[in-house]
């Protein structure tokens, strides 16, 4: 039967947030005049990030952090092929730690770039609230650890779906276009109505007013 899993406010921060990590690699490569780009990009996923974290409360059924906590045990599990039907919905007991993991890693190279300094062109909004040596200890961070850490990760990502797709014969993408699973056992849809599509531009636009606020400092 069919279901929806991914409601659409999911979907947008999904694709919107692959769209910037991509002109946040690109532009950091080109460099110069890219770079006011580079941190328009930034703040950009800053605020998805925070949008996430907020409609990961009180987004649809599947898009909310509850429904895809999971503990060690049932992550062992299901390293066994002791998997639930559940897991086979939204995220499984992996993907959540590849969501998780990601959602992470970007949160802490958006917030180091708040504070760094190339000390020759490009100076984060946040910098001058930092000691130079810390700052350049973030901006140490920001290029050599965190750009590799969120690539390989990503990638890790690709990977999986990949791997889902052919050995698990699971299409993970599609859903994430439409919406929708077709699904062997009933399982609770998420609400995507008008009225919580709503909801969540009120929550986006909050939550870039509050970025737009803290990069104006």
């Amino acid at each position: 039967m069919k279901t929806r899993v991914w409601d659409l406010p999911t979907r947008l921060f999904h694709w919107a947030l692959a769209a910037c990590v991509i002109g946040l690699v690109v532009t950091s490569k080109i460099g110069g005049h890219a770079m006011a780009w580079h941190f328009r990009l930034g703040y950009a996923v800053l605020a998805l990030l925070l949008f996430r974290l907020v409609w990961g409360m009180v987004g649809g059924h599947w898009s909310r952090f509850g429904s895809f906590l999971y503990g060690p045990g049932t992550i062992v599990r299901y390293l066994r092929g002791q998997g639930e039907a559940r897991h086979r919905v939204g995220h499984n007991p992996l993907g959540s730690l590849s969501v998780f993991g990601l959602l992470a890693v970007l949160a802490a190279q958006a917030g180091t770039g708040l504070f760094a300094d190339d000390e020759i062109a490009n100076m984060g909004p946040l910098a001058r609230f930092v000691s130079t040596e810390l700052s350049l200890r973030l901006t140490w961070y920001h290029k050599v650890v965190g750009e590799p850490l969120v690539l390989g990760w990503v990638a890790l990502h690709l990977l999986a779906i990949v791997f889902h797709a052919v050995v698990k014969r699971e299409r993970l993408v599609v859903p994430m276009i439409t919406g929708d699973k077709e699904l062997a056992l009933p399982a609770p849809g998420s609400a995507d109505t008008a009225t919580s599509r709503l909801l969540g531009l009120c929550i986006l636009i909050v939550c870039a007013g509050a970025v737009a606020w803290l990069v104006s400092l």
